[in-house]
């Protein structure tokens, strides 16, 4: 037969993710000691992770921090691209424009 589950209510969940954060042992560690899965503390981590609670010198917040990082550079440089493009169509229209309303002179009297 299946093994009875636990149910947890936020507050205790938000509670161990806070001690999660505080703790240099690894989820899998904690899990043992609390009698909890560490698939199931990796899940409330993602959901109530508050990054104010974490050390900035853990290994794994500077790995995502720097993921982060790259990918806000990548955006930039995207968005970057997109400005860059939309100045070259806006100069291209502006040129058009001058050219369009030029008078013309097609040397026909009216």
């Amino acid at each position: 037969m299946g093994e009875q589950r636990n149910r947890y209510n936020e507050e205790f969940k938000k509670q161990t993710v806070k001690y999660l954060q505080g703790q240099t042992k690894s989820v899998e560690d904690i899990a043992l000691e609390l009698d909890i899965p560490a698939k199931t503390l990796h899940a409330w981590k993602a959901k109530f992770r508050d990054f104010k609670n974490e050390p900035v010198a853990s290994s794994e917040r500077l790995r995502e921090l720097e993921q982060l990082v790259k990918e806000q550079e990548r955006e930039l440089r995207a968005k970057d691209q997109r400005i860059s493009d939309v100045e070259e169509e806006l100069a291209i229209v502006k040129k058009a424009v001058h050219i369009f309303s030029k008078p013309r002179n097609d040397g026909s009297s009216s």
